[in-house]
């Protein structure tokens, strides 16, 4: 087993993928309990849509992907902010109608072009071979901003979270965080999705934070669990996909779903005992 483990972590392009995966699933379950906890949880499947409508662009016109993406993304989800706080639409149909309308863009572009190839088919559901050294870089790099900039603003984030109104009546400079908060999500779903892909990448950033609040009950507890839940399941999801060939996007959310059962299975039993 150890030395299948060694051989594991003789290939470059694996342990690129554990460096800058790790880093990305960490970004996704901090920024994941606020997203949760204000209801915008999905968020990051709409975002992962508009990332694959940007991509499949990208890959047509045959410029560096992520280059396209990320501002792209980054553009959607400052709408998003803006139509949900501004409009009579709701977050979930503002959410629904850019999603739609990127894919819609995204499948007109491959049509068009060179068809479904295997560039576009990785974004769709993720692959440990598409991060090359230099999107290692770039993720590890905008990892650790995202990182920085959450623990930095840590306790304003957590002010907005809970009760807005009163943050904003204090001085606080909602709108700004808001902005931060879409920023940071947007970064990491576009890095994220060279692993996990457009239809899965919402996942990481959903089951963490679910899982944490099924046994923990204070924000930092349910933060830092979640961040450990990510983490591990995205190690393990790796690994499972290494040793038995299945795809690494689908192995790392049936991790998240077994812990998720483990968690719910830990509240309740915490929830009894409470009780006797």
């Amino acid at each position: 087993m150890l030395e299948s483990i060694i051989k594991m972590f003789s290939y470059s392009f694996l342990v690129r993928a554990f460096v800058a995966g790790t880093l990305i699933s960490l970004c996704a379950s901090l920024l994941g309990v606020n997203l949760v906890l204000k209801r915008y949880s999905m968020i990051g499947d709409g975002l992962s849509h508009v990332g694959f409508g940007a991509l499949a662009i990208a890959t047509a016109l045959n410029v560096a992907p992520l280059s396209v993406a990320i501002p792209v993304v980054i553009a959607a989800a400052f709408l998003l902010l803006r139509i949900t706080e501004s409009s009579k639409i709701k977050a979930d149909a503002a959410i629904a109608l850019i999603a739609t309308g990127a894919i819609a863009i995204g499948v007109m572009v491959i049509s068009m072009s060179s068809g479904m190839n295997v560039d576009v088919f990785n974004y769709m559901f993720g692959s440990i071979l598409a991060m090359n050294k230099s999107d290692m870089a770039l993720s590890v790099t905008l990892s650790i901003v995202v990182i920085l900039a959450y623990l930095g603003f840590y306790n304003k984030i957590f002010s907005i979270t809970f009760d807005e109104s009163f943050a904003k009546a204090t001085g606080l400079r909602t709108d700004l965080f808001n902005m931060l908060i879409a920023l940071l999500t947007a970064i990491t779903i576009v890095l994220g999705m060279r692993l996990m892909g457009s239809l899965l990448i919402s996942a990481i950033i959903i089951f963490p934070s679910l899982s944490a609040m099924r046994a923990f009950k204070s924000f930092k507890g349910v933060t830092i669990a979640a961040a450990l839940i990510s983490v591990f399941s995205f190690i393990s999801g790796i690994t499972i996909s290494y040793f038995i060939s299945t795809p690494t996007g689908a192995s790392v959310v049936l991790v998240n779903i077994f812990c998720f059962l483990i968690m719910t299975l830990v509240g309740f039993i915490r929830r009894k005992k409470a009780y006797i």
